[in-house]
């Protein structure tokens, strides 16, 4: 197989461009991104906070209560964005959609395999090339998805006790329940916030070793939306 052909390829680089992610799926990538920084460094002052206003007027007091705030209106943006991904799992393209974020097939796992020797061995072009996510981000990402799920239920959980008769201690009260108490959800929530921090910096990092290793674009194709791929490499996804 060769490389998708989205774009001409140059006679004289031998390179196509592929478009990748469409606009919206970059927009809430970033937009996520800086919900998650708002919410970690809100939610840990939450959990604990680390300095304390001056006394003063009542006012100059009131910094849980805008924490909150903040904490809250993040926490709407991550949902978002979640909206708006669902929705492009659908109508997006093929590295878009929802049968890419599964690497169930046994092809899926072979790669899989071939992926994680390749990494652990440090061997660049000793495994499958891939113009989209490769099997092991495609795990990794869907992965995340989920503890960012279950982190949102939890704090909406924990959001819905300071109203009993609301509407979000109505739909996700019964977590305390299962759960084993409210202690036990906010234990969850704590633990998912450590989850997140362990896994944005590895992101990162692998991300800009696909650049510079690689040379994937991984950075690059989320800010222009594709990448330039090579005409005389066989490409899994392609």
């Amino acid at each position: 197989m060769t490389a998708p052909t989205n774009a001409p390829a140059s006679k004289e680089t031998g390179y196509r461009w592929v478009y990748l992610w469409h606009w919206p799926i970059r927009a809430m990538h970033w937009l996520a991104a800086v919900s998650l920084v708002v919410l970690v460094v809100t939610g840990f002052y939450i959990g604990r906070p680390y300095f304390a206003p001056a006394p003063g007027e009542t006012v100059d007091l009131f910094v849980m209560g805008r924490i909150r705030f903040l904490h809250f209106i993040a926490a709407g943006m991550l949902v978002a964005t979640g909206i708006v991904r669902v929705y492009w799992l659908f109508a997006g393209n093929r590295y878009e959609r929802l049968p890419a974020l599964f690497p169930l097939s046994r092809k899926d796992l072979r790669n899989l395999v071939r992926v994680v020797r390749r990494y652990a061995t440090m061997q660049p072009g000793s495994g499958p090339n891939f113009v989209g996510h490769n099997p092991l981000q495609q795990l990794a990402y869907t992965s995340f998805y989920l503890v960012i799920i279950a982190q949102v239920a939890t704090g909406f959980a924990l959001y819905g006790l300071s109203d009993p008769d609301g509407f979000f201690y109505r739909v996700f009260g019964w977590e305390a329940l299962f759960l084993g108490g409210v202690p036990v959800v906010r234990f969850i929530h704590h633990v998912l916030t450590w989850v997140i921090l362990i896994f944005v910096p590895v992101h990162v990092y692998l991300a800009l070793r696909a650049d510079v290793v690689d040379r994937a674009g991984t950075i690059s194709s989320i800010i222009s939306g594709g990448r330039w791929v090579r005409d005389d490499v066989d490409y899994e996804d392609a």
